[in-house]
């Protein structure tokens, strides 16, 4: 009868460390692969190195652009920027997306702010009608994941140079 219980117990804790494990798996790069549509900005992140820090423990606020929002871009932009000697540029522009911190739609709707993104510059922000963040439009907000928050949008951002 102890047997038993003990065999259940450890087929218990093992599904739970199975759920546990699967919960974390959700991070913004893995939400961003899953999602099929921000294929460029996945690739973008891998040649920029920068797959571990957006697996990291964050929290961050990704504006992610999708693959359409980098088609509106010149032609051969995109394939510039994944030079390996253009790493920092592209470094620089994926950064600007990244404002440190868990930021809701919620927690900004109404206002016009201008926080400081993980490339170091402002970014503004204007969520009195809609969400604008520069020259784009939020899409989709508030997609939670395990590190933090991702907000589509519809045109790349970026930096002042």
């Amino acid at each position: 009868m102890k047997f038993r219980n003990v065999i259940a117990s450890a087929l218990i804790a093992g599904s739970l460390a199975a759920a546990a494990t699967a919960a974390k798996a959700a991070d913004i790069v893995d939400t961003a692969v899953s999602a099929g549509s921000f294929n460029t900005l996945v690739a973008a992140v891998k040649a920029a190195g920068l797959v571990d820090t957006l697996k990291g423990d964050g929290p961050f606020t990704v504006f992610a652009p999708t693959d359409e929002a980098f088609k509106k871009l010149p032609a051969g932009t995109v394939e510039d920027l994944l030079k390996p000697e253009n790493k920092d540029k592209l470094i620089a522009v994926l950064t600007y997306h990244v404002v440190p911190g868990k930021v809701m739609s919620g927690d900004i709707a109404g206002k016009k702010l201008s926080p400081k993104t993980v490339q170091g510059s402002e970014v503004m922000i204007d969520a009195s009608s809609g969400v604008k963040i520069d020259n784009a439009n939020v899409t989709k907000a508030d997609i939670v994941t395990d590190n933090g928050v991702i907000h589509v949008i519809d045109a790349v951002i970026l930096p002042k140079s």
